[in-house]
């Protein structure tokens, strides 16, 4: 779990940063920026979590 300076920081939009490749990218329910996700903007855990649950559209469990 990050912290919620962590958070605050890399949720900061006022000054885009110089490079593009120094955005932090952090999932929305964790804050967590490791196994980030694009297309569902959380990460692998709570990505996984909600597939599981039935509460992301499009996503079933492979059998």
């Amino acid at each position: 779990m990050a912290t919620k300076a962590q958070v605050i920081k890399s949720n900061r939009s006022l000054v885009k940063p110089k490079y593009s490749t120094r955005v932090v990218r952090r999932c929305w329910r964790c804050g967590r920026k490791r196994g980030y996700m694009r297309k569902f903007d959380i990460c692998r855990i709570c990505f996984r979590e909600l597939a599981t649950k039935g509460e992301i559209p499009g996503v079933v469990k492979a059998s």
